[in-house]
């Protein structure tokens, strides 16, 4: 796990193992790698929005906390991915497989379902 952590941190590590991929893969990794940041911060301003707006409630609390803590798994798993993903370019591997993206994407469907019973309540 400690490796792991190592690799988001330290790109001489990363830079390694492998080739010198083409530029270009590398830089729509690191675009990937910014598109899930903004998600992240999306999420947590939607923590925001939800703490200051919606009425207080038990479930505000729980809806904002659950989007404060969803975003920073997001952050954590977007360095994580990044790096991994990197890494596979380097090597001439296959991209890690993930099933980040459809868990992610039941979550927050499953939260705007709440916010909805939130807002009509």
């Amino acid at each position: 796990m400690w490796s792991a952590i190592r690799l988001w941190f330290d790109p001489d590590e990363v830079r390694s193992v492998g080739n010198t991929p083409d530029y270009r893969f590398s830089l729509a990794n690191e675009r990937t790698f910014l598109a899930w940041l903004r998600t992240a911060l999306a999420l947590i301003g939607g923590g925001l929005a939800v703490a200051q707006f919606l009425p207080a409630h038990r479930l505000r609390e729980v809806m904002a906390v659950s989007l404060f803590a969803l975003g920073g798994l997001v952050a954590i798993r977007a360095v994580d991915h990044w790096a991994r993903s990197e890494r596979a370019i380097r090597l001439g591997e296959a991209l890690p497989p993930s099933r980040f993206p459809a868990v992610l994407a039941i979550v927050v469907a499953v939260g705007a379902g709440a916010l909805l019973v939130a807002t009509l309540l």
